[in-house]
């Protein structure tokens, strides 16, 4: 059987997030995979938008423009009445 679940360490023991659902007393092999820490939402945007600040060009600037405005604009066909 094969499970994976989310802890903390601390020092030699490991706390759980949840329930492993294995027997008391059973012998275990534990794999263990370091988790990134959490970043706030939007921060990996902003820290890979700085590699492309030395070529950045006006024009890049217009095409974004544009493409903004061009979601804006209502698409909707009106009604006929």
């Amino acid at each position: 059987m094969t499970i994976t679940v989310n802890g903390v360490v601390h020092g030699k023991t490991i706390e759980l997030d949840e329930d492993p659902g294995v027997a008391e007393g059973q012998q275990v092999q534990i794999t263990i995979k370091t988790v990134p820490a959490k970043r706030p939402w939007g921060e990996g945007l902003r820290r890979c938008a700085g590699a492309l600040a030395n070529d950045w060009t006006d024009e890049d600037d217009r095409i974004l423009e544009e493409i903004h405005q061009d979601r804006k604009r209502d698409t909707r066909k009106e009604i006929p009445e």
